[in-house]
């Protein structure tokens, strides 16, 4: 089989509590998890390649939203799969599904390598256990370049914590979008919905590392670049493009049926 599907429930932490829907960026979280889990059933998982000293690492993400978010508890369905691969790349592309409909898909970019040196290791491991299938969800894979930043908005500092680790104790992919997120003013947020994500992660931190996040305006109306650095280096850059918010404040209409507890 060429792709790997799994299904999750939308639980409260992914959840926007305004819209009782889903974040949009906790989209990120289950295509993580969804790649990690196809990983292990080829034996490929990142326990497995620390027998061979090598570990994932990915370098991108592209994300479009195309329809409704799902409501807390509901059942969402990923498909992910390789779609490419290069002489040191790797590339996924991947479906979220809700109510059968898509409502994201886009692609992310990954490499492994070696845990000393850092540096990329040719694919061939990978091809020795991986299908291709050659489909993309948004297109060829080409590089994503910034829109053409202008004034800043905002900027915040953020020092990460425990919470913001992975099992290789360097900070979390996730970590960087929320930070990205918590920058952008709550008013804004309410009245408008994330239509699309880009990222490109250029550095790892570590715990107490000390982390600005500034944000700017481009010329597209908005999209916003936002730039994550540590001592003025580089860290991570996200692009954020919102839409006019879709969905009615007062949910009337509310698709669950919870049953009452006898």
């Amino acid at each position: 089989m060429n792709k790997y599907s799994h299904k999750y429930n939308v639980i409260l932490d992914n959840m926007d509590l305004n819209e009782y829907r889903l974040r949009p960026i906790a989209a990120i979280m289950y295509i993580q998890d969804s790649f990690a889990r196809y990983c292990a059933t080829k034996k490929m998982a990142a326990y497995d390649l620390f027998a061979y000293n090598l570990f994932w690492i990915v370098s991108e993400f592209n994300i479009n939203f195309t329809n409704d978010l799902p409501f807390w508890s509901e059942e969402i369905t990923t498909e992910i799969w390789i779609s490419e691969i290069t002489k040191l790349k790797i590339y996924t592309d991947f479906r979220l599904y809700y109510n059968n409909k898509v409502f994201a898909q886009g692609n992310g970019c990954w490499f492994i390598l070696d845990s000393e040196t850092k540096r990329p290791q040719k694919t061939d491991i990978i091809l020795q256990h991986f299908d291709i299938c050659p489909e993309f969800a948004i297109g060829e894979h080409k590089k994503f370049f910034l829109e053409n930043i202008q004034d800043k908005l905002s900027e915040i500092t953020h020092k990460n914590n425990l919470s913001d680790l992975d099992f290789n104790n360097h900070v979390n992919n996730k970590s960087y979008v929320n930070v990205a997120e918590a920058a952008a003013p709550i008013e804004f947020k309410k009245s408008h919905t994330l239509k699309s994500l880009n990222i490109k992660f250029n550095k790892e931190t570590f715990l107490d590392d000390i982390l600005i996040c500034s944000t700017f305006k481009t010329q597209q109306p908005n999209t916003f670049v936002h730039k994550i650095t540590k001592d003025t280096e580089s860290v991570c850059d996200i692009q954020t493009s919102w839409q006019d918010n879709v969905y009615n404040d007062n949910i009337v209409e509310f698709p669950l049926k919870i049953k009452e507890e006898i």
